[in-house]
């Protein structure tokens, strides 16, 4: 299963918020996208998940334009993980990630023993079946999360879409919410699905060894692969503050912007692209 998206122009109505943007997905990826506030991360991925219209260009969806499939037909194929929020009414984590069976039902189906089992199978797939029962609405932020990414298992989609997984995590709920990030599209371990993922953190990208979609205004600044992609150069210019990418005595690579109050080094903001 791939989604594809070819000289995609994305806004609101009259109003365009981005161009010239492609990318795509398959089993296996993860892609990371990353960019300053306000530079169409949110209404790309709206896009993607056919919410808005695209303005010009394509995306296709398992080889099929997204435009002509229906809502069920999507959701069949590519599953949303927004950030965690708590529901203004109270459900069982086992409710919630019965949701993401709705897609496989009728019109007026109601969840059976098959749907259920599924979503037990999700919720303990990543370790967390021993919340099933208990109050969405009162589980801490990781937990809640770890749901949402439970209900997307249970949704049997070979894609799936994360609005910033982590926003709002503490350090080690982020690190847990990463390691399953990494396992989904491990073949091994969940069936090699595709991932697309929003962040504002590109240590995430490097640390899973991911593609990056870097955006900026509205455009592609660079794509490629994370270590070939997140260079000083280009996080200095994307995000107008002097960035240094050090590498660790174990090998890993992090991102450290400065502190001092200086602005960056004017460089050049022109979109190019890494193999």
């Amino acid at each position: 299963m791939m989604l594809e998206a070819r000289n995609l122009a994305i806004g609101y109505g009259a109003t365009t918020i981005g161009t010239e943007l492609a990318l795509q997905v398959t089993g296996g990826d993860i892609l990371c996208l990353l960019g300053p506030n306000g530079c169409g991360k949110t209404t790309l991925f709206r896009t993607l998940l056919g919410l808005l219209p695209a303005l010009a260009g394509t995306v296709t969806l398992g080889g099929k334009p997204l435009a002509a499939q229906t809502r069920a037909e999507i959701a069949r194929q590519v599953a949303y993980v927004p950030q965690a929020h708590a529901p203004p009414f109270p459900f069982e984590a086992l409710e919630v990630v019965l949701m993401g069976r709705t897609a496989r039902l009728g019109l007026f189906g109601q969840p059976g023993r098959q749907d259920r089992d599924c979503a037990f199978h999700a919720l303990d797939q990543l370790g967390i079946a021993d919340l099933a029962h208990r109050d969405y609405a009162r589980l801490s932020g990781g937990q809640r999360q770890l749901v949402l990414i439970a209900r997307a298992l249970a949704q049997e989609a070979p894609l799936i879409v994360m609005d910033e997984p982590t926003a709002s995590l503490d350090f080690g709920n982020q690190a847990q919410v990463l390691a399953h990030v990494a396992a989904l599209a491990d073949g091994a371990a969940a069936g090699g699905r595709g991932v697309i993922m929003s962040t504002h953190d590109p240590d995430q990208a490097l640390a899973l060894n991911a593609r990056v979609l870097l955006m900026k205004d509205g455009r592609a600044f660079a794509e490629g692969p994370a270590e070939a992609v997140l260079t000083g150069d280009t996080l200095s210019a994307v995000y107008g503050i002097p960035v240094t990418v050090e590498t660790t005595g174990s090998g890993r690579k992090v991102c450290l912007p400065s502190l001092d109050r200086q602005s960056a080094p004017t460089m050049t903001s022109e979109a190019f692209t890494i193999a």
